[in-house]
């Protein structure tokens, strides 16, 4: 009975570090995003994640460093993958600037566009429905999770889902 509990912490050990390197980015922005003018975290400033994406768990109540802090329309959606699978119900959060031919205005939730993020495997040119919108500031993160994996240059939470130290 101990070899199994052993093995099954080692798999959840290891599922957390998968999840933790696939919240990781390189950090680019998308082209045309704005810097937020007057955001309720600075860059530089540190801020308690109240967010828990991707079924990581360990995210919730980490310690973030800001490291961008953009105005836009974020939105909620359930997303194909280009690798086959089932859809990615409710992916928290793609940014209007990550979706082909944006235009101007926000999508209305229920439209379907095409995705030009990278956030995991299989999003980039995948078909997406808007569950929901929201205009808001968005940040990106470098934080440690509740289980110690390290994260760097998360995108995206909005400012909802961040609190003070």
């Amino acid at each position: 009975m101990q070899d199994v509990r052993a093995n099954a912490l080692e798999v959840e050990e290891t599922i957390e570090a998968l999840l933790a390197k696939n919240m990781s980015s390189y950090g680019e922005i998308p082209e045309g995003l704005e810097a937020a003018e007057d955001p309720a975290y600075e860059v530089g400033s540190t801020a308690i994640i109240e967010a828990e994406h991707m079924d990581m768990e360990s995210m919730s109540g980490a310690l973030a460093t800001i490291v961008g802090v953009y105005d836009t329309t974020a939105y909620s959606v359930t997303y194909y993958p280009t690798t086959g699978g089932e859809p990615v119900k409710d992916h928290k959060w793609v940014i209007h600037e990550e979706i082909a031919n944006a235009g101007e205005e926000p999508f209305e939730p229920g439209a379907t566009v095409t995705l030009n993020a990278d956030h995991m495997e299989g999003m980039d040119g995948a078909t997406a429905v808007i569950e929901s919108a929201v205009e808001t500031n968005v940040y990106m993160l470098d934080f440690t999770t509740t289980t110690g994996e390290k994260v760097d240059n998360h995108k995206w939470v909005i400012e909802r889902e961040l609190s003070p130290v």
